[in-house]
């Protein structure tokens, strides 16, 4: 850390240091973000208040104050008694009440806990009952309010002990450190466990408020500390762990939307994760579905999804299986040589589950991202990106599109089109140099890799649209229905078209926002 200088000598205090501390650091803050976080931190008025109040203490405590005399409370007790004793009037009933007060009594006994400088804490008796051969026993109280306890259990199969199966992070038995992974539990409240089963006693300890007292024998392994995760990731379906009959205690469980975010806290069970809301203040993680489990559990749930033929992504360059510019007719007649081979690099899984996502804002003088506008024919996607062309020519642009078919006469190559031979076209497609492609009367059309980073070498916005060719209405309502159920999760804002003004104003404050805001996106953009 760089040393500090304050200008006003040895007699600066701490509350005036915090204050110069930001102002001092800012030569060696790489980022206005962070530097905001410093200035956030050390402006907050509580923070101000317990320095000013640690001054205050160490001031005193330098003038060495020695108490007037240690036994306060029982002094008062004397008083309200002689003064019981005495013809009462007004002024002595208003003494006497205002020292049978709960508070004041216990203002006084803090007094002469603090002048007798008795500060260790009152552990509870030893039970009597304790078996001398369990030398290795551990008694423990914890304080347990309206919250979970913070731990799962489990009959072990070949002892029949009930052991700990798990310590939630963040939770009351993880912060209090006393409570281990593998520990035998014996007693709860003074209720042996042995001859009880797991859902017995996890109905005992929620009917338990206040002070728990457990008789545990402490597990032999030595448990491998962790850290707080710092893994985030998206939740890409909905889940309500009261629903979920696999869950080993729906008490523990963490409900989520399709959407949040999570913080992943522990890995350690490869089958049920710890996770919490990311950005809630409560430190206790709860139990959701590992991604391999949930995954496996979806994959049997709904085998129809695995056997579609469309492909979408709206965040990657490359990747599509199939274009979404044939129509019906033409689908038949479309080779499968053409489709480009299956990447994981590009592909989303078909069991969508969570994604792994990181905090990302563009800096000012970072290229734009491609932004892949996707809807069925019908839903007046062309009007609104044209209506967002035309709004600011030199902030938007859009891709040419390469094709096989003649040029025209009132056609110029590289406007509408870039004209190519159908043999280079059918290269360039078995090389993946094709965002989509497909094959409209004999013809190929696709957009190539190349047209959108064209594009963006221009510090232009990258507009591209896919879009399915329908006969009728009904076919429309079934693709859209398709492309929810399918790649929903896969989209960053819906946008739904009733009132074209309205959804044009909204798609223009979507791409401000993306361009200012800091939001959630794939770990792997950052790789890309």
């Amino acid at each position: 850390m760089p040393a500090l200088s304050t200008g006003s000598g040895n007699d600066t205090g701490l509350y005036e240091l915090l204050v110069a501390l930001p102002a001092q650091l800012q030569p060696h803050v790489d980022s206005q973000e962070d530097l905001t976080f410093l200035w956030d931190v050390f402006g907050e008025k509580s923070l101000h208040s317990l320095v000013k109040i640690h001054e205050k203490l160490h001031y005193y405590e330098k003038q060495n104050p020695v108490p007037i005399l240690q036994g306060a409370a029982a002094l008062a007790d004397d008083l309200a008694e002689e003064l019981q004793n005495k013809p009462l009037n007004s002024e002595i009933r208003e003494l006497l009440k205002l020292l049978s007060k709960p508070n004041v009594k216990a203002l006084l006994s803090v007094h002469d806990t603090v002048a007798q400088k008795n500060y260790d804490p009152v552990l509870p008796p030893m039970p009597d009952d304790i078996d001398n051969e369990e030398d290795s026993v551990k008694i423990i109280r914890l304080v347990k309010n309206r919250e979970p306890l913070g731990a799962t259990i489990k009959k072990d199969e070949q002892t029949g002990a009930i052991v700990v199966a798990r310590i939630m992070r963040g939770g009351a038995a993880d912060r209090s450190g006393l409570i281990h992974v593998g520990d035998e539990l014996r007693e709860v409240n003074g209720i042996p466990v042995e001859d009880k089963r797991p859902e017995e006693i996890i109905q005992i300890l929620a009917q338990s408020q206040g002070a728990i007292t457990f008789k545990i024998i402490p597990s032999i392994k030595e448990e491998t500390p962790s850290k707080e995760g710092k893994m985030f990731i998206k939740a890409l379906f909905d889940y309500d762990p009261n629903e979920d009959k696999a869950i080993p205690c729906k008490e523990a469980g963490l409900s989520f939307k399709k959407g949040d975010i999570l913080q992943i806290m522990s890995q350690d069970d490869a089958t049920w994760w710890q996770a919490k809301h990311e950005g809630d203040a409560n430190p206790r993680a709860g139990l959701i579905p590992s991604k391999h489990f949930q995954e496996r559990r979806l994959a049997l749930r709904r085998p129809e999804i695995l056997v579609q033929p469309l492909k979408v992504s709206s965040r990657k360059s490359s990747g599509f299986r199939r274009s979404f510019r044939l129509s019906r007719k033409d689908k038949k007649t479309n080779k499968s040589m053409y489709e480009c081979k299956r990447s994981d690099q590009y592909d989303t899984a078909d069991v969508p589950t969570y994604e792994e996502v990181t905090p990302y804002r563009r800096q000012t003088n970072e290229k734009y991202r491609l932004v892949v506008l996707v809807g069925p024919v019908g839903v007046g996607l062309n009007e609104l990106k044209r209506k967002l062309l035309i709004s600011d020519t030199q902030h938007y642009g859009v891709t040419v599109p390469h094709t096989t078919r003649p040029r025209r006469s009132q056609e110029s190559d590289g406007v509408e089109y870039i004209f190519i031979s159908k043999h280079l076209f059918e290269t360039d497609v078995q090389n993946n140099k094709f965002i989509e492609y497909g094959e409209y009367k004999n013809n190929y059309y696709g957009t190539s890799i190349d047209s959108v980073r064209s594009v963006l070498a221009k510090n232009k916005v990258c507009l591209l649209d896919v879009q399915p060719h329908e006969d009728d209405f009904q076919e429309m309502i079934k693709s859209a229905q398709i492309m929810e159920s399918q790649y929903g999760h896969l989209f960053d804002k819906t946008i739904v078209n009733d009132d074209l003004a309205v959804a044009f104003n909204e798609l223009k404050t979507t791409f401000d926002k993306l361009e200012t805001d800091t939001h959630w996106v794939p770990v792997s953009w950052l790789h890309s």
